[in-house]
């Protein structure tokens, strides 16, 4: 039996990732370790235990930070209210918040200040939803499946928007929204999709191997919400889908009877470890590799001027 593994293009590392990274390697290069990062800078073990290796140190909140220290503020965004303990600390502040995140922030504020109460879409404690939620210290509302939104404490004809977390899956997003829609008929949404162009992508990649594949391997941690979401576009497509941080992962028994196994990576993981997860499976199957290299997305995000 012929077996073939196929890569999902496009994959792996989105442009606010990059630059995240890019971010904390810059500050430790001109600065010298320690640096402190508040939280994961992203969602990927591999990722985080080479920073730590270079010098980063993660903590989860600014009081384990010294004084006077420079913090890196993660990709995912935070509250105001972190922004404002950092200054009040004397604390250097290099911010690595997705440019998408922060629109999303934006977009939150204009609606607040017009008198707007926001509804985000998201998940409960995911630091994205943490960091938009506390943009505001009140009028916000979060809501996760279609059936919450029959229980938001909203009047149906209060003035009322809505914004979502960047890394939902996007068929999930689009039944909140109806519900939204429904019940609130005035409803703002953003004048553009909030869910970043990377998990569309990545989203879309995935479906079309679904036509051709009877497995799917995902490339991300636990904690990624994106690759957690590819995992689970790919299960509801009927496929055999796993999420594995590493090669090592992979049981054996996912593949049988598999002639087409597709492969593909959130958008936090990095190419070496689709390339170990390819090469493994490979060694496990014979199996022959279809796909090109990563394809560039066109993407590109600016560092902060003090590290350029």
């Amino acid at each position: 039996m012929t077996i073939t593994i196929e890569l999902a293009n496009p994959r792996g590392f989105c442009a606010g990732v990059e630059r995240a990274i890019a971010i904390v390697e810059r500050a430790l290069a001109r600065y010298g370790a320690p640096i402190y990062v508040r939280h994961e800078v992203v969602h990927n073990r591999f990722v985080v235990d080479d920073l730590r290796r270079k010098g980063a140190v993660f903590v989860d909140e600014l009081d384990e930070v010294p004084h006077g220290a420079t913090v890196i503020f993660s990709a995912h965004g935070v509250a105001k209210a972190v922004r404002t303990e950092a200054e009040q600390r004397g604390l250097t502040v290099f911010d690595a918040t997705c440019p998408l995140v922060t629109k999303v922030h934006l977009e939150v504020a204009r609606h607040r200040a017009a008198g707007c109460e926001v509804v985000m879409i998201g998940h409960k404690g995911h630091p994205e939803v943490t960091g938009t939620m506390g943009q505001w210290p009140d009028g916000m509302h979060l809501v996760e499946t279609a059936d919450d939104v029959a229980r938001l404490p909203v009047r149906d004809q209060a003035p009322l928007a809505y914004v979502t977390q960047t890394t939902l899956s996007v068929d999930d997003a689009a039944a909140i929204v109806a519900a939204l829609r429904q019940r609130f008929p005035h409803i703002v949404g953003p004048k553009k999709d909030d869910i970043c162009y990377a998990t569309q992508n990545r989203q879309d990649a995935v479906k079309a191997l679904a036509a051709r594949c009877e497995v799917i391997i995902v490339v991300g941690s636990k904690n990624s919400s994106n690759s957690n979401r590819l995992r689970e576009v790919a299960a509801q497509a009927g496929l055999r889908a796993h999420l594995v941080d590493n090669a090592g992962e992979i049981d054996p028994l996912w593949l049988a009877d598999a002639r087409r196994i597709g492969v593909t990576a959130g958008a936090s993981a990095p190419e070496v470890l689709v390339s170990n997860v390819v090469q493994h499976l490979q060694r496990l199957t014979g199996g022959e590799v279809l796909g090109p290299q990563r394809v560039d997305e066109g993407i590109c995000f600016p560092l902060p001027k003090a590290l350029k």
